[in-house]
C-alpha cells in the first residue's frame, strides 16, 4: 500500500463530511441543485464585505515593488500592528504588533502554536462536542487529544475538566463559539476554568496553556459578547482567521497572538515564527495579510444567520426535536430523535437533506447542521425535517 496505515486510519474517521459532501453530489446530480438542502459544509455562503473588495482593488491597481517578495516570517510589521489593535479591544489586554504572529488560517495557528509547546506524549484537554480536526492536528505534533463531556446545554463542565488534567496536561484547547454547538462558554465557568488551571499548574510544576480557537468571535447573536480569555489567562493563545467574519475561507489568512501578561510572551513569540517557517507555512499569504489589515473593523451581515438561526431553530423545535438555541457560529446540533444518529442522517437524506452526524465530532446522538446557506434552503427544508421525525418516532 502506497499510504501510511496511520494516514489510511486517519481518513477512514475524517469521512464524515467528506461522505456527505459526496452524497450531497450525487443527489444534486441526480434531482438537481435546487432539490437538495446542503447543511453540511461550513462553507460561508455570503460575499465578502465591500471595504474588502474596495482594499483589494487598491492594493492590486498601486502594486509597489517588492510587494510580493519575502517578507518576515512572523508577518508584515504594520500588519502585525492592525491585527494586534483589534486583538487588544477584544482581549481587554495590552497587545502590541509583537505579540502577534501572521498565519495561514486558524487551522495554520493552532498547529504553529502545538508545534511550538507540545513536548512528545503531552495532552491537550478540550471539551466535546469539538472540531474534527483538533484529533490530527495533536497527532502532527506528537500529542494526544483528550476530550471531556460538557453539560446538558454545552457550557464547559469545570468538574469535568479538573479530572482529566493530569501532570502531563500541555495546554486546554477551548472553541468559543463552538462548531458544532454555536455554544459562547460562559464567562463564570471560564473564570472557574482559569481557577482551576492556575492551581493545577502550581501543583504539577508546569505551565498549562489555554489555547482559544476564535475563527467565529464576531458571529454571535442577541447582543452577547464572547469573554475575553487574556485577562483570566495569563499564559494563553489566541488564535483566529477571516475565513467567517469576512468570508475568506478560500484565502487562508489568520493570526496568533501571544497574551503579553504570560510567561515569556517574546520567546513564545520566536518559537511561533520558527514553526511557522518549519512547518511549510513559512508565513501567511503577502497580497491577504495586506488587505485584511485594511479592514480590521469590517464584517459580513450577523443579522442574516441569524435570521437563518432564528427560521431553521423554529421550524425544528416546533415539528419536535430538542436543540439547544445557538449563541454564535452557524451551526445548529440538535438531538437526532433516534439513538443511531448516523441512521437518522440517512433518513434525512431520502428527504434531500444533509447533514453530518454528531458522532464525527465527539457528539453521538446528535447532528450538525450548517445554516450559512441561502434562507429559501431553510424554509424548503423544514417539511423533510419533520417527515423525517415522524417517520422514525413511528417505526
Amino acid at each position: 500500500m502506497p499510504v501510511a496505515k496511520k494516514i489510511l486510519d486517519a481518513m477512514e474517521r475524517s469521512s464524515w463530511i467528506r461522505k456527505m459532501f459526496e452524497e450531497g453530489a450525487r443527489l444534486k446530480a441526480e434531482f438537481g441543485a435546487d432539490a437538495v438542502c446542503d447543511f453540511s459544509l461550513g462553507n460561508p455562503n455570503l460575499e465578502p464585505p465591500e471595504a474588502f473588495r474596495r482594499a483589494l482593488r487598491e492594493l492590486v491597481e498601486h502594486d509597489r515593488p517588492g510587494s510580493h517578495g519575502y517578507m518576515p516570517n512572523a508577518g508584515y510589521p504594520e500588519v502585525r500592528e492592525a491585527v494586534a489593535a483589534r486583538v487588544a479591544r477584544e482581549q481587554q489586554a495590552p497587545v502590541e504588533g509583537r505579540h502577534v504572529v501572521m498565519t495561514v488560517g486558524a487551522g495554520g495557528a493552532l498547529n504553529v502554536v502545538l508545534r511550538a509547546i507540545l513536548e512528545p506524549g503531552d495532552e491537550v484537554v478540550t471539551p466535546r462536542p469539538y472540531f474534527v480536526e483538533y484529533d490530527f492536528y495533536l497527532d502532527n505534533h506528537g500529542g494526544t487529544l483528550k476530550s471531556v463531556p460538557t453539560t446538558r446545554d454545552f457550557d464547559l463542565d469545570v468538574g469535568a475538566l479538573e479530572q482529566a488534567v493530569t501532570a502531563r496536561t500541555r495546554a486546554v484547547l477551548l472553541n468559543s463559539p463552538n462548531n458544532p454547538t454555536g455554544k459562547v462558554y460562559s464567562r463564570k465557568n471560564l473564570a472557574e476554568l482559569a481557577e482551576l488551571l492556575a492551581r493545577k499548574s502550581k501543583e504539577h510544576g508546569r505551565v498549562i496553556h489555554v489555547l482559544s480557537d476564535e475563527p467565529y468571535r464576531r458571529i454571535v447573536y442577541d447582543g452577547l459578547e464572547v469573554p475575553a480569555v487574556f485577562p483570566l489567562f495569563p499564559d494563553a493563545f489566541v488564535c483566529s482567521s477571516h475565513s467567517k467574519d469576512l468570508s475568506l475561507p478560500g484565502e487562508r489568512i489568520g493570526h496568533v497572538a501571544v497574551n503579553p501578561a504570560g510567561r515569556a510572551p517574546d520567546t513564545l513569540v520566536g518559537a511561533l515564527t520558527l514553526t511557522n517557517r518549519i512547518l511549510g507555512f513559512v508565513n501567511a499569504p503577502a497580497l491577504m495579510q495586506r488587505a485584511v489589515a485594511r479592514v480590521q473593523d469590517a464584517s459580513v451581515d450577523i443579522g442574516f444567520y441569524q435570521r437563518n438561526r432564528d427560521a431553521l431553530w423554529e421550524g425544528l423545535t416546533d415539528a419536535g426535536y430538542a436543540c439547544h438555541k445557538p449563541e454564535g457560529a452557524f451551526y445548529l446540533f440538535p438531538r437526532s430523535p433516534i439513538p443511531d444518529d448516523v441512521a437518522f442522517v440517512r433518513e434525512l437524506q431520502k428527504e434531500r437533506i444533509l447533514a453530518v452526524p454528531g458522532t464525527g465530532f465527539g457528539g453521538p446522538g446528535h447532528f450538525r447542521l450548517a445554516y450559512c446557506c441561502a434562507p429559501e434552503i431553510v424554509e424548503r427544508s423544514l417539511p423533510g425535517f419533520r417527515r423525517a421525525l415522524v417517520r422514525v418516532t413511528q417505526q
